[in-house]
């Protein structure tokens, strides 16, 4: 069985509704992740959630500690990603209240790490970054989009930056 995990970002802090039945205190190699991991269900499935800035709300983006995040939720038994972003649109049609399922992302940060591949490596690891989403994935979030009647963009490029 897929395990989904959620990141929630400013804005989503808590999942209202996760039934919480373990907290997870993880160490990485990257060190600690921004809060513990929740371990629950929600709307019928099992799910972890993380907040990306902390519980309370205290990690400014450029100090999130990325890898960590990522590391303790594999190590949780996460195996589908979603991170909910609050973000702005450069589009009018973006506004408020409207989702966008991404398919492209550029990465205009600076300072930050962006790679687990690093250091002493017993050979060179290239990461194709062409497709930065998983389709399968992406395909769910806009099913379940449109079963909703939420407003939404099937497609949009998230610019990423130092926050």
């Amino acid at each position: 069985m897929t395990v989904h995990a959620i990141i929630g970002g400013t804005g989503l802090t808590q999942l209202e509704g996760l039934e919480i039945h373990q907290a997870l205190t993880l160490d990485t190699p990257y060190g600690a992740p921004s809060a513990d991991i929740l371990r629950g269900g929600y709307a019928g499935r099992d799910v972890l959630f993380l907040a990306r800035h902390g519980q309370p709300h205290r990690i400014a983006p450029h100090q999130v500690n990325y890898r960590a995040n990522l590391w303790a939720l594999k190590q949780a038994g996460a195996r589908a990603i979603v991170a909910v972003n609050a973000v702005g649109g450069i589009h009018a049609a973006m506004g408020a209240g409207h989702f966008c399922v991404p398919h492209q992302i550029i990465d205009y940060t600076a300072g930050r790490a962006h790679t687990f591949f690093e250091g002493e490596l017993d050979h060179v690891t290239h990461v194709d970054f062409s497709h930065p989403y998983d389709e399968a994935l992406r395909a769910r979030l806009i099913a379940a989009l449109q079963a909703e009647g939420a407003a939404f963009s099937s497609h949009g490029v998230y610019g990423c930056t130092q926050g």
